[in-house]
């Protein structure tokens, strides 16, 4: 079943053709994902695909019985709204009659409720409200009372994905969904979109999620647009394939041109026009043979400062704000060559930790030790901030005139500009008129260009494309001086990493040898771990051992211990059978003020479980 079609979609900026002839279409179950350089179009295309945007030439059709959810890159609401009623402003069937469900029960309206219950039952809305605290609570929004005002930019965005994924729409389109998501929930929205049924058409950098999730891609590249089946791994090698077809045809092209060029130079005047079939067909193979790929590849080769044996001691430093503690008793002497990554959910003191490393902040307890020849490069989010009237060539000039190279060249601002891909007429043009992507490449050239030896990278990958990023990666592959990266992408991490700081909560650190992936299987094995520990809790008998025999260093349980371990399993099954029987009930429906209720007590319930089992394995242990 078709849901979307384009034809012949065409758009200009000027005089400009950004695109150009495309033709697309998207069936039920497809996951398509959009793949292009900066400056390609993809926003553009999307916004002209959900109407938000019109089309210079050609035609957008969408059947008329589906729903589309469109999450972009800066979605926006009142501001004066709670979070729980920016997720219900929506036009989502679910959402709106739970609200005229909710509006009966106050007013007292019987035939309203009556209504409004049988609407309840037709779309299963009985447990939306729990869903949608759910999924907010896995992209990290807990409290839903809050204004939509008072949020981070990240937050926001957060939660424009609940309220688009809680729409539960035909056809999903995401702009850069992972971007400002920590790495477990990037995993949990990859695990969500594969388990459900929702045809896609998703705009990321993340290679691992076009890997695991898509299976068709869509490449703008240079005005057109190129279709491959399969996931990112399988677009790479058909890519090649084509790329080398292409030139061959352009080498064809070219010397049948000079054959032709021959020709017409050698027909008299008046001849000219018994031949115009070929001297048009010659007009066409002139363009053809005129074609020149664009090479959209960065250049990195910025020369490093030298960095001496000692860089940055951080001596049992501990800090928190507010009463709570972020980071406790942390130490670590960075080497030379150190190449980590940091993760953890957001706000447990990831940025704390860089801006002491840096010495922004000041611990606690304890202190940072800065070598002498440390020269830091600080590449993150809240820096890109520009004068929007000011042109690109004279923000660089404002920090050098010339720079050197690591070969040893000097170059100037302007040759350097155009390695970072501003061409000439680009490096005149105002900062308002770049793209994200393109200030991002500009705020990476101003922290390059002083020669750090130090590099601290906060969430790099956001708005880069992914021909930027292999560039930006091989640079960092020989990068000589210490490199820390805080990112979400996890193909990122596992290129540049040899060693990463895990936040594990309540100011815990830890330092685990390996990268992301090997971090994931190591965590999966100590989970597996647990759960065979822990099946499903049965009594267990305790064998007698003769006092005489006790090994040295182990102890037999009390009686009053015994007798706790067996109410412990009692308990944790009269737990497990209410939580069973409220999820029957949550299914089954009821009023508002149950069902809040009901959820309520499961979550309550999952609380004292835990620390049920926790005192149940201390107990095991010591049997």
């Amino acid at each position: 079943m078709n849901y979307l079609s384009a034809e012949n979609i065409a758009k200009s900026f000027g005089d400009q053709w950004l695109f150009k002839n495309i033709n697309f279409g998207i069936s039920k179950g497809d996951k398509v994902a959009l793949i292009g350089t900066n400056g390609a179009g993809k926003t553009t295309f999307l916004n002209i695909l959900t109407g938000k945007l019109p089309a210079d030439e050609g035609e957008v059709s969408i059947r008329k019985d589906i729903r589309v959810g469109y999450l972009d890159q800066s979605p926006s609401f009142n501001e004066s709204l709670p979070v729980l009623e920016v997720i219900f402003s929506s036009n989502n069937p679910i959402a709106q009659v739970v609200k005229r469900y909710e509006h009966a029960i106050e007013t007292g309206d019987h035939d309203a409720l009556e209504k409004a219950m049988e609407d309840m039952d037709k779309f299963a809305a009985w447990d939306f409200e729990y869903r949608t605290k759910e999924i907010l609570g896995r992209l990290g929004i807990h409290d839903t009372e809050n204004a939509y005002g008072n949020l981070s930019g990240g937050q926001r965005k957060r939660v424009a994905m609940a309220k688009v994924l809680l729409e539960d729409p035909d056809l999903l389109i995401l702009d850069e969904p992972t971007n400002h998501l920590d790495l477990d929930t990037v995993e949990w929205l990859e695990n969500y979109l594969n388990t459900s049924n929702t045809t896609l058409l998703v705009v990321t950098h993340d290679r691992y999620f076009l890997d695991t999730v898509c299976n068709q891609m869509l490449e703008l590249d240079n005005g057109s647009a190129y279709t491959y089946k399969g996931n990112y791994t399988n677009f790479l090698e058909k890519k090649a394939e084509r790329e080398e077809m292409e030139a061959a045809a352009v080498d064809k092209a070219r010397n049948l041109m000079r054959k032709e060029l021959d020709w017409i130079r050698r027909q008299p005047k008046a001849r000219g026009t018994k031949a115009k079939y070929r001297i048009d067909a010659f007009e066409e193979l002139k363009e053809k043979a005129s074609q020149k790929k664009v090479d959209v590849q960065m250049d990195l080769n910025v020369r490093t400062s030298r960095l001496g044996s000692k860089i940055i001691e951080l001596d049992h430093v501990t800090k928190g704000f507010d009463g709570r503690e972020l980071i406790r008793d942390f130490e670590y002497t960075f080497r030379r060559g150190d190449r980590i990554g940091i993760v953890g959910k957001n706000g447990m003191g990831k940025s704390t930790l860089l801006n002491m490393i840096t010495g922004e902040l000041q611990p606690d307890q304890g202190q940072v030790v800065k070598g002498e020849t440390v020269q830091f490069g600080y590449y993150r989010q809240s820096d890109l901030v520009f004068n929007e009237n000011q042109r690109v060539i004279d923000i660089v000039k404002d920090v050098a005139e010339v720079v050197q190279l690591g070969t040893g060249e000097t170059v100037t601002i302007g040759n350097l500009l155009q390695s970072f891909l501003f061409s000439p007429a680009k490096q005149y043009d105002f900062i308002s008129k770049l793209s994200g992507g393109e200030r991002r490449r500009l705020q990476l050239l101003l922290i390059l260009i002083k020669q750090p030896n130090f590099l601290i990278l906060d969430e790099p990958t956001n708005d880069l494309d992914i021909a930027s990023l292999n560039v930006l990666e091989e640079f960092l592959l020989n990068f000589p001086g210490c490199l820390v990266i805080v990112s979400h992408d996890r193909y990122f991490l596992d290129r540049l990493v040899q060693h990463i700081f895990v936040f594990d909560g309540e100011g815990q650190i830890s330092d685990f040898p390996g990268n992301y992936t090997e971090l994931r299987d190591y965590q999966d094995e100590q989970e597996a771990e647990k759960k065979t520990v822990l099946p499903a809790i049965k009594p267990v008998v305790v064998p007698e051992v003769p006092k005489e025999i006790i090994p040295v260093g182990k102890k037999k349980l009390s009686y009053k211990e015994q007798k706790e371990m067996e109410q412990l399993e009692k308990d944790i099954e009269q737990i497990e059978s209410r939580k069973a029987a409220l999820v029957q009930k949550l299914n089954a429906g009821g009023t508002h003020a149950e069902l809040s209720g009901w959820s309520t007590e499961i979550e309550n319930l999952a609380e004292q479980q835990a620390n049920k089992e926790m005192r149940w394995l201390e107990l095991s242990e010591n049997a």
